[in-house]
């Protein structure tokens, strides 16, 4: 097949990845193309040049003077993500069809669907989050040639009285996140933001008497100082935003995972890793997080209970890492999510010829 992917626009896809999104979308992309698919990835400045990346253009945008005086006016970096999706997309009208068999949009703006009506090639969405307002608002008037793909049964059900999409449970590379031996302290992984809980992460650890290294970006700099700083020293460690080769190694020397998200997560990536890794985890019964733990390889918590959380982590450090290991290889493996997203868009494409 010939695939456009639309990547979100706000960080690159590459290594160190900002986040889930962009490690799927890099994932998707690299696992498609090795199977012989042509893919062409529509991605920010700064993203793996092994992918084929063209990038999307969103350039600096400084407001005038009169246009700053618009008390309703909208961020400027909103703004430039408008324009570059609206570029995008009007340049898929006119000549997509001749380059592409279809589109994969793994973007969670609202552009690629509120204008798929303008397209001649059908185009399949990942739905990456609960229904948001904008999105919500593109789904009415989408074109007839769309399809839609959640990702876990959480995220599907939650779109449910909205629009019908297919479950493809986002996967690990299990073959680049091997077993690790575990034993060191617990970790906790992720971006360093107050819907993310890493503080309830360092309460259940230090209630539990469990060291815990923590890992990744801090996109919100007072929230660190205030309730992550403070305890760093007291059997509490930041690793800082290690590149991928780093956190594979941390994750599988890690005793156990605590996962703590503050909402109703779409589905919960770092779970899935740190199973690829062996390492068991304790995790907020919240979001898609039911969907990927059992007993045999993980504990659930009340949700923003530090205490519960910390008895579900004594307990998650005594499983048996096989049997970790092994959940990731049935239930969250990269290949099984590759499978299911090769066999859906070769199925759509297949409707398009012969409609």
């Amino acid at each position: 097949m010939r695939l456009c992917v639309i990547g979100p626009s706000r960080f690159p896809i590459s290594e160190p990845f900002a986040g889930g999104l962009e490690a799927h979308t890099h994932a998707l992309v690299s696992a498609l193309t090795v199977r012989g698919h042509k893919v062409t990835l529509f991605a920010a400045a700064g993203s793996d040049p092994n992918l084929g990346v063209e990038l999307l253009d969103v350039p600096a945008f400084e407001m005038s003077e009169a246009a700053r005086s618009d008390v309703g006016a909208l961020p400027e970096q909103w703004m430039s993500e408008h324009h570059a999706y609206l570029s995008l997309m009007l340049d898929l009208a006119e000549s997509g069809e001749q380059k592409y068999d279809a589109v994969l949009n793994t973007s969670i703006h609202h552009l690629p669907v509120a204008m798929s009506r303008m397209l001649r090639l059908p185009l399949v969405t990942t739905l990456h989050t609960p229904p948001v307002g904008w999105l919500e608002s593109a789904l009415h008037v989408r074109g007839p040639l769309t399809r839609f793909v959640a990702v876990s049964a959480h995220t599907r059900d939650a779109w449910a009285p909205l629009v019908d999409s297919t479950a493809i449970r986002n996967g690990v590379d299990t073959a680049t996140w091997q077993r690790g031996p575990g034993g060191g302290p617990a970790i906790w992984f992720g971006r360093i933001v107050p819907e993310k809980g890493t503080h309830l992460a360092i309460q259940a650890a230090l209630a539990a008497g469990i060291p815990l290294d923590l890992a990744g970006p801090v996109y919100d700099r007072a929230y660190f100082q205030s309730e992550v700083q403070p305890h760093l020293g007291d059997g509490i460690r930041y690793l800082g935003h290690l590149d991928h080769a780093q956190l594979r190694r941390a994750v599988g020397n890690a005793r156990a995972a605590l996962v703590t998200p503050r909402w109703d997560e779409p589905y919960g990536l770092v779970a899935a890793e740190a199973l690829a890794s062996g390492t068991p985890v304790a995790a907020f019964n919240r979001g898609a997080l039911p969907e990927i733990l059992t007993e045999d390889c993980g504990q659930l918590a009340e949700p923003d209970d530090a205490a519960a959380l910390a008895d579900s982590l004594k307990v998650a450090c005594r499983l048996d890492r096989g049997a970790a290991r092994q959940r990731a290889e049935t239930f969250c493996s990269h290949e099984r999510m590759v499978d299911e997203y090769e066999a859906l868009l070769l199925d759509t494409v297949s409707r398009m010829a012969a409609a």
